[in-house]
């Protein structure tokens, strides 16, 4: 059997006005496999992809306050040495080298992952641990976080699931807009409810819907993903309103929340619940009040770490 390969993490501290030049630097000395950690770029990220909010817990989220740095990784040999030295070359700045076998590349993170009750009965697990034993009383929710992001949900996600729990209609229909990995539109198909439409602007997020149900043991018959702008698809709206939803779903943001809301009438079966969450507390009396011109009464608010959920009907 060959001896298993042994790398060094090499992290250098450093500021985000500093780091295009250490990252130059390195780049000209040759180290290209290079990893940046940096709080404004995680955030943006998460601004842009949304559909990988569901993964994020606040414990990530604090990890990241603050952070600036830069690592790559060298064998922890000979080779590797004069590697690391030449990387280094001219780049005055503190590092640390820490040890690290082949093996924690692919497994040794889900060791922090582990499932989580939300609300009254959703239990989010990770997919490896599919076959540990759910609480009484939980519906399981199988979800792959991959090597990104922890497991938790994020503050905006939780509250919409405790919506789910609530206003889900047993063999009705739900309709889930900005579905991101499609969390809540599972969650309401695993508690019951007879079928459900999800909609992302992303395209990126239709494969990773469609996995997550999968994982489930929901297949396409009861579950359909598409991509598109329902804000300005005039096409895409008709084709959703083909039908009426007992519970339509919004998680998104409030720049988009507040025209959806113009449009909800199109969407919420006789007697439906309209739920919204994604909305910074700052914002939440523009939503309420946007909700409410276009004839939504709300009927609950909920409040979890500067986030805020509403649920109207008509």
């Amino acid at each position: 059997m060959a001896e298993e390969l042994k790398w060094l993490e090499v992290v250098i501290e450093t500021t985000e006005n500093a780091l295009d030049e250490l990252t130059a630097k390195l780049t000209m000395n040759g180290m290209t496999g290079l990893v940046i950690e940096d709080e404004a770029d995680f955030h943006a990220f998460l601004e842009q992809n949304k559909q990988y909010w569901d993964y994020v817990d606040q414990e990530l989220e604090d990890k990241m306050r603050g952070v600036c740095r830069v690592k790559f990784y060298v064998t922890d040999d000979a080779d590797g040495q004069t590697l690391l030295a030449q990387s280094l070359a001219g780049i005055d700045a503190p590092y640390t080298a820490l040890p690290m076998g082949d093996n924690d590349w692919a497994h040794s993170w889900q060791k922090y992952y582990q499932p989580m009750a939300v609300g009254e009965k959703v239990y989010i697990v990770p997919e490896w641990m599919k076959d540990e034993p759910v609480p009484a009383g939980r519906t399981p929710l199988y979800l792959n976080p991959g090597l990104t992001f922890g497991t938790g949900s994020h503050a905006s996600t939780q509250l919409c699931l405790g919506g789910v729990e609530r206003y889900a209609v047993k063999g009705g229909k739900c309709l889930d807009l900005g579905c991101g990995s499609g969390i809540l539109s599972i969650a309401a198909l695993a508690l019951g409810m007879g079928s459900a439409v999800a909609v992302d602007i992303d395209p990126k997020a239709v494969d990773v819907a469609y996995e997550n149900a999968a994982m489930n043991g929901i297949g396409k018959d009861r579950y359909k993903v598409l991509a598109g702008d329902v804000i300005t698809d005039k096409s895409l709206v008709d084709e959703l309103a083909a039908q009426q939803y007992e519970l339509v779903l919004a998680n998104i943001v409030a720049d988009v929340i507040i025209p959806l809301s113009a449009k909800v009438d199109r969407f919420l079966a006789p007697g439906g619940m309209f739920l919204c969450s994604g909305i910074i507390d700052t914002r939440a009396d523009e939503v309420r009040t946007a909700l409410e011109s276009h004839g939504l009464t709300i009927v609950d608010r909920w409040e979890q770490k500067g986030w805020v959920a509403f649920s109207a009907r008509f």
